[in-house]
């Protein structure tokens, strides 16, 4: 009942209730490991990411092989800067769920942050191989081939992110800095145009 309770708060986005009554739960079992689970995503949710970290870390210390705990893991590493632990818990996702494209994506994100472009993109081809018309993955992929000088493969890239989703992309391209470098090419500028 007092996860049910939590839960049903967590949906309404009232989490320092739903952490409270997550509390509850471990109170009476402590190695509930959904409670724990639950209690990360709520802590997650209020930017609480070294709490949420320890969270999860009793959700694996009873479930380790719980995908979606390490993703959730790797988040919360990433969100503070840790982006080299944040790629060992994506990897151990995907240890778990080699198809979960969001991980891979992420996993390249901090790759990218690394400036491990090549790493980076590798990881937003297994997202693409999961997910053809994942559009964040084009476009990450565009910036880290822009940052190379690598104009063909950028421009490509973001072509595809544009056509799958042309508002998001196609505004983001227009101040990103990541593209500074092929800025005034014509077929960049041509991307970035609004379609009369």
């Amino acid at each position: 009942a007092w996860n049910n309770r939590g839960n049903a708060l967590f949906n309404l986005r009232r989490n320092e209730e739903a952490i409270a009554s997550y509390d509850q739960v471990l109170k009476f079992q402590p190695d509930d490991h959904q409670a724990w689970n639950n209690r990360g995503n709520a802590l997650f949710n209020l930017r609480r990411n070294e709490e949420a970290i320890a969270s999860y870390d009793q959700v694996l210390k009873f479930q380790p092989d719980k995908h979606e705990t390490w993703y959730s893991r790797g988040y919360a590493l990433f969100n503070l800067g840790r982006n080299e632990e944040a790629i060992a818990s994506y990897d151990q996702a995907l240890k778990f769920q080699p198809d979960h494209h969001d991980a891979w994506n992420n996993r390249g994100i901090a790759l990218f942050n690394l400036r491990r472009n090549e790493e980076a993109i590798a990881s937003y081809d297994q997202a693409l191989k999961f997910k053809l018309d994942y559009h964040v993955a084009w476009y990450n992929k565009a910036c880290c081939y822009a940052l190379q000088g690598n104009i063909e493969q950028a421009l490509e890239n973001l072509q595809t992110a544009i056509n799958l989703s042309p508002d998001q992309w196609r505004e983001w391209a227009k101040t990103d800095s990541d593209f500074d470098g092929i800025r005034e090419d014509e077929r960049f500028q041509a991307l970035i145009q609004e379609p009369l």
